[in-house]
């Protein structure tokens, strides 16, 4: 940008040299001119006056000491007029063109140029960042997916041994919800460096999703295979692991989880899991038996409970792939979400619970709040942001401990 700004200054001063060099040389030239003219005239002047003295000698009109004389004064009287300044004589005097046309002339360039780019130029742009270092700026989430799906499928094709790019390749398709094109990739894999435990979890991974989230024979069987090879490998241990957890199976989940902990394999992350067997815990002991006593009969559970549908004249906008975001926030105070979870969109309509096991990781949690707003997003392009063409649905107040409807009825425009 620096250069650019270098090159419209040089620009603008040429134009400027090129009107008012010539002002100036002009002014000179007149000047010099009119000196010329005045030498000339004085020096004609001159060389006739003499002749006539000499003729005058030469018939004998004057004698010698009288043309000295008088040639003397002509000399004198001719370097008085060589030193004298502007000849009023000169009766065709050229006048100098005025300072003003040049000043007009600089200002209409500087108009001219400022219009110019104020109307084709990007100037509202020189406080945006350069493009080239956001290669991904203007895009949304399923637009750079999108884009780095097909970068890695010309890699893949342009080295198709490349075992660990097909497996990444297989993994990239599973974020992108394209489920049949990972199994696919995973079993390239496996072509060029065998059956493994560890790529038999992911595939079962992707299985277990084109299956909308069903613990199918199938998917069971690829499980069962894994675990016989590596009974401690964390993407297969992952996936039974999610399944009982959302089969409210908590403490086949903990276990799942735990055996993963155990393995002290470097290439999990343990945080992670951590919390998700803190998040079954309090899942058990939320569905646990209360005791009949008056210190309990009375408590309000700490969750809130959403019945979501879609309306019937939306119905035809959803597609398989869409993710339903659903998240829940304080009616009072900062606007923070405390719970959220997402499902497929081929699970509507689905009965869904929010409570401090599915909070965002803040300090405030749901259970700490009175009433709630719910906010539902059907998302097309992955993002809990909505987007042109995602459906959604609110529900304004939601008191924590009771039920509520929800129905996803707008479209974004």
């Amino acid at each position: 940008m620096t250069t650019f700004w270098i090159l419209i200054a040089l620009f603008v001063l040429a134009s400027l040299a090129l009107i008012w060099f010539p002002h100036f040389r002009q002014q000179k030239m007149l000047q010099t001119e009119e000196a010329g003219v005045r030498r000339s005239t004085n020096l004609e002047l001159f060389t006739e006056r003499l002749s006539v003295l000499e003729k005058e000698v030469s018939e004998e009109l004057l004698d010698q000491a009288e043309f000295d004389a008088l040639k003397q004064e002509l000399e004198i009287s001719l370097l008085q007029d060589m030193k004298q300044g502007d000849d009023e004589s000169l009766v065709n005097k050229v006048k100098p063109k005025s300072v003003a046309w040049p000043a007009v002339m600089s200002a209409v360039i500087l108009g001219i140029s400022g219009y110019m780019y104020s109307t084709l130029g990007a100037y509202e742009n020189l406080d945006q960042p350069m493009a080239a270092n956001q290669p991904h700026a203007g895009m949304d989430t399923a637009q750079i997916m999108s884009q780095r799906v097909q970068m890695m499928e010309a890699q893949a094709q342009a080295e198709p041994e490349n075992s660990q790019l097909w497996f990444s390749l297989g993994h990239t398709y599973i974020s992108a919800n394209r489920y049949d094109d990972a199994i696919k990739a995973f079993d390239k894999t496996m072509e060029l460096v065998g059956v493994q435990a560890e790529l038999l979890g992911p595939k079962a991974t992707a299985l277990y999703y084109r299956s909308n989230q069903q613990m199918t024979p199938a998917v069971q069987a690829l499980i069962d295979q894994s675990l016989a090879l590596d009974d401690s490998d964390p993407s297969t241990l992952l996936l039974v692991g999610m399944d009982s957890f959302f089969s409210a199976e908590y403490q086949t989940a903990i276990d799942a989880w735990q055996l993963i902990l155990d393995s002290e394999r470097k290439d999990v992350d343990r945080s992670a899991i951590i919390n998700a067997i803190d998040s079954a815990k309090m899942r058990m002991e939320s569905d646990g038996d209360m005791p009949n006593d008056d210190a309990h009969k009375n408590v309000t559970p700490k969750t809130v409970t959403i019945e979501v549908s879609i309306s019937p004249e939306l119905q035809a906008q959803v597609a398989s792939t869409d993710m339903l975001f659903i998240f829940a926030r304080s009616t009072e105070g900062p606007k923070v979400p405390l719970a959220a979870t997402k499902v497929s969109a081929e699970s509507l309509p689905a009965t869904i619970t929010l409570d401090d096991s599915t909070n965002m990781g803040g300090n405030v949690k749901l259970s700490d709040a009175k009433a709630v707003e719910v906010i539902a997003v059907l998302s097309k392009h992955g993002s809990v942001k909505p987007q042109a063409g995602d459906i959604q649905g609110k529900l304004s107040m939601l008191k924590v401990g009771d039920t509520g409807q929800l129905i996803l009825d707008t479209q974004v425009q």
